[in-house]
């Protein structure tokens, strides 16, 4: 039996799951919101298996510099939380 992915609050975290992760603007760290688009595994140089998200941005980022590019980003699973949503245009 397969093991879930949850985030930190015991939400699931699956394809199409909106929620935010932190990522940087120049010198200072802010939340960002995207839909996770692929969920794959990645093993360090120790040989441990770690899940990672491929994430679409919606365009919704805290602080007042808007985002340049909505390039799909790659985030740790442990850095992305969930946040209800079922889809980016409900808020």
């Amino acid at each position: 039996m397969a093991r879930r992915l949850t985030d930190f609050t015991g939400q699931p975290i699956t394809e199409g799951t909106v929620g935010v992760y932190p990522s940087r603007q120049g010198n200072t760290v802010r939340q960002s919101e995207g839909v996770v688009r692929q969920i794959s595994m990645i093993r360090d140089d120790r040989g441990r298996s770690h899940p990672e998200l491929l994430v679409q941005p919606t365009g919704r980022d805290s602080g007042h510099i808007q985002r340049k590019t909505r390039k799909v980003v790659s985030v740790a699973a442990e850095h992305f939380a969930v946040t209800g949503y079922t889809s980016p245009d409900a808020a």
